[in-house]
């Protein structure tokens, strides 16, 4: 089996449940659910509103993801009309600072990164 540790602190592996939850919570809605969730707590609508390209199966699909996984939690507002409320939790909160470095980090090698993939779809064009 290869190694999966080389360059990670304390010899950490790769493993498949850490490998499912960083799919689960790093993927392009999840990061849009959770920047919001982090100004403030929204409802299913509000987060439709926020983020306009997101399907409602999908929205609904990531919600259902974040919230088992314990990033978020989903709140009863009140029982008639029932109104729920999605809120991060302590847990959740401590995503932010992880997620900010890996965007900084893709900031600042995006030009590098644009340059690369020009080069790999040039190599195959024509």
């Amino acid at each position: 089996m290869p190694d999966t540790s080389h360059g990670s602190p304390a010899g950490l592996a790769i493993s498949a449940p850490h490998r499912e939850l960083l799919d689960q919570v790093l993927d392009k809605w999840s990061l849009q659910v959770l920047n919001e969730l982090c100004e403030r707590p929204c409802r299913f609508n509000d987060l439709r509103r926020a983020i306009p390209a997101v399907t409602q199966k999908s929205l609904t699909a990531t919600l259902r993801r974040l919230e088992r996984n314990g990033i978020i939690e989903r709140v009863l507002l009140s029982s008639r009309p029932v109104a729920v409320e999605y809120r991060i939790t302590s847990l959740g909160k401590t995503l932010r600072h992880p997620v900010d470095v890996l965007l900084e980090w893709a900031t600042a090698h995006m030009p590098d990164i644009e340059k690369a993939r020009l080069r790999f779809d040039g190599s195959f064009g024509d």
